[in-house]
C-alpha cells in the first residue's frame, strides 16, 4: 500500500546575492518527498544549508529555482490569499528558544498572535481555553500563560515555541534544530514530546539537526546534506547500518558509543581541510576536497543522484547504476 505524499520538493535551489553581485549558493537542486505522518530528518554540518532549506520550504525565503508541492498543489502558483490559508497548515519550531520568543510579550500573547492573525476564534474565552489546552499538551500549565519568556528555562521556552507552532492546528511542522541549544537531558524530553504530539495529532515533521544520534531516535527517513547538496537519503535504519557516502560515514563515525571499551576501539574518520565556501564551491563533487576516497572523475563531473538500493539514494561516483538515476 503506497503512502500519501504530503510534501514534494523538486530541484529546489536558494541563492543569496551579496555585495558586488556575488552569489552565495545555500541550497543547490535538492529533491525529496515527505509522506503524510512520517518524520523526515535532514542532517549535516553547520553551514550546509539545512536551515535555509527549511525556511525556503515554509516561505520565509523565496526560492531561486525549483518547485515545492504541498498536498498536490504547487506552492509557487498559489495566489497570496491561497498561500495565507495554506501556511496555516505549515508551521515552524525555531532553533533558538531565547531569540524566537518576544521578551516583551506574555506566553498568552505569544501563542495568541497566530490565532488572531488567522482570526480563528470569535471571543477571548474560546481563545484562552485553546491556549490553556496547548500549554497542557506540551507539559506546562495555564498559570504559565501570564508569565514572560525570561521566567522560563531553555527547555520550557522551547515547549512554548512548540505550543505556538501548534496554535493553528497544523498538519506539517518544520523543526529547525529545536534541541541544539538545550542540555542533553532536556533534548531527550523535547524529542519525546514531539513524538508524543505526532502520535496524538497525526503530525508530519521535517526535523533538521546536526546530531545524528538524536535524529535517529525520531526520524523514519534521513537526508544528508553537504554544502547545499543532498548527498544521501534512505531510511533511518539503513543509513546507520549501511552508509554509502564517505561524508555520511564520517558523520556516523563521530557519534560517541556509551560503552567505554567499545568507545576506545572506535575508529573515527577525521575529515581533512576546511569546509569550502558556498560562494565558490568545488567543481564536480562538492565533497571531493575533503573526501578520503576522491578519484579523478570527482573533480570533473558532478555525481548523479541515483537509487543504488531499495529506497537508498546517493550522489557519489563510487556507485554507478545508469538505470536508476534521478529518483527521489
Amino acid at each position: 500500500m503506497s503512502q500519501q505524499v504530503l510534501l514534494k520538493v523538486e530541484k529546489l535551489s536558494k541563492n543569496f546575492t551579496l555585495d558586488h553581485n556575488v552569489q552565495l549558493q545555500a541550497v543547490n537542486e535538492v529533491s525529496f518527498h515527505i509522506n503524510k505522518g512520517e518524520t523526515f530528518g535532514i542532517v549535516g554540518e553547520s553551514g550546509c544549508g539545512k536551515s535555509t532549506l527549511g525556511r525556503t520550504i515554509i516561505g520565509l525565503y523565496k526560492s531561486s529555482k525549483g518547485t515545492i508541492h504541498y498536498d498536490n498543489k504547487k506552492m509557487e502558483t498559489l495566489r497570496e490569499k491561497e498561500k495565507f490559508s495554506f501556511y496555516q497548515k505549515m508551521q515552524m519550531i525555531f532553533q533558538d528558544p531565547y531569540a524566537s520568543l518576544n521578551p516583551r510579550s506574555t506566553v498568552r500573547e505569544i501563542i495568541a498572535e497566530p490565532m488572531e492573525v488567522h482570526q480563528l476564534y470569535k471571543n477571548k474565552k474560546e481563545q484562552n481555553e485553546r491556549i490553556y489546552e496547548l500549554l497542557e499538551s506540551v507539559g506546562l500549565n495555564k498559570e504559565h500563560a501570564n508569565r514572560y519568556p525570561h521566567e522560563f528555562s531553555g527547555g520550557q521556552r522551547q515547549r512554548i515555541g512548540i505550543a505556538r507552532a501548534l496554535a493553528l492546528n497544523p498538519e506539517f511542522i518544520i523543526a529547525d534544530e529545536p534541541i541544539s541549544a538545550l542540555d542533553v537531558s532536556v533534548q531527550a524530553q523535547v524529542v519525546n514530546l514531539l513524538k508524543k504530539l505526532q502520535k496524538e495529532k497525526g503530525l508530519t515533521y521535517l526535523f533538521i539537526a546536526h546530531d545524528l544520534s538524536m535524529v535517529k531516535q525520531i526520524s523514519d527517513r534521513i537526508g544528508v546534506m553537504y554544502l547545499g547538496n543532498l548527498v544521501e537519503l534512505t531510511t533511518s535504519r539503513e543509513l546507520y547500518a549501511k552508509p554509502l557516502h564517505p561524508y555520511t560515514e564520517a558523520l556516523l563515525s563521530a557519534i560517541p558509543i556509551p560503552d567505554p571499551d567499545l568507545e576506545d576501539q572506535r575508529q573515527r574518520i577525521i575529515l581533512k581541510g576546511e569546509l569550502p565556501s558556498p560562494i565558490n564551491p568545488p567543481s564536480g563533487c562538492v565533497f571531493r576536497t575533503r573526501c578520503p576516497k576522491a578519484m579523478d572523475i570527482c573533480a570533473k563531473e558532478k555525481p548523479a543522484w541515483q537509487e543504488v538500493g531499495e529506497d537508498h539514494f546517493v550522489a557519489c561516483h563510487l556507485y554507478k547504476d545508469d538505470t536508476k538515476e534521478n529518483g527521489y
